[in-house]
């Protein structure tokens, strides 16, 4: 999957499914998507953040794109969450680790922000799995697509590949039986939990509303909560 920033549960549900779980941060930068931004609750509603970037462009590579060091975005950005979750009954925990990781002294690029905030939640829900950007090995970027995928499947002697809904017009059974490999897709279940406010609950934001009001038990369980499909 590509690298973004405090996905959504779907995403974990991925993470939570393998036992390496391969980010593709060598291929091409996509404005307006969820890279670089996701959603809290804000007064009842879905608010959507971004984090700067200095001069994203579809024609770079994730790893190549530079936070923006000219505002003071990681203040005002925990400034909304802290005004925005200061009640929910986890805040303490989930702010220590937003904090820390939007204060990652070693983190220049979106890349490395995201595998930052990626690393540390796995180690905070104690999911048994290991993160691999593809930018750190395989060396394989000539290949496209479903030949890449299956070339880093082949290295990581994989059994299984787990991929989310929208591959399924990517990726053909037969041709992973081929090579030995079963091909899944997860289909995730956004079950409600109780969420700040008194208004309807809304599924599908960014992890930190998970992490604000819901114990690392109750996010496992949230976790648990998908199917896979052939």
């Amino acid at each position: 999957m590509q690298p973004y920033i405090f996905p959504y549960l779907g995403y974990f549900q991925l993470i939570a499914a393998a036992d390496r779980f391969v980010v593709y941060d060598d291929v091409q930068f996509i404005k307006g998507g969820w890279i670089n931004r996701n959603r809290l609750l804000v007064n009842g509603q879905p608010f959507l953040f971004t984090i700067p970037l200095d001069a994203p462009s579809p024609n770079r590579l994730i790893r190549d794109i530079v936070l923006n060091t000219k505002t003071p975005w990681r203040v005002k950005l925990l400034q909304t969450i802290a005004q925005s979750y200061r009640r929910a009954p986890h805040f303490e925990l989930a702010y220590d680790l937003i904090e820390r990781v939007l204060h990652y002294p070693q983190a220049h690029t979106v890349a490395d922000l995201v595998r930052v905030s990626l690393t540390e939640i796995i180690a905070y829900l104690h999911l048994p799995v290991e993160l691999i950007p593809t930018s750190a090995c395989y060396n394989n970027q000539h290949l496209r697509s479903q030949e890449r995928v299956l070339d880093i499947c082949r290295r990581e002697e994989a059994t299984n590949y787990v991929n989310a809904q929208g591959g399924r017009e990517l990726y053909d059974h037969e041709t992973f039986a081929a090579h030995g490999m079963r091909l899944h897709f997860l289909q995730p279940e956004l079950h409600p939990y109780r969420q700040l406010g008194k208004g309807e609950f809304v599924p599908g934001l960014s992890i930190i509303d998970i992490l604000m009001n819901n114990s690392v038990a109750e996010t496992a369980e949230l976790l648990r909560r998908y199917h896979l499909t052939q």
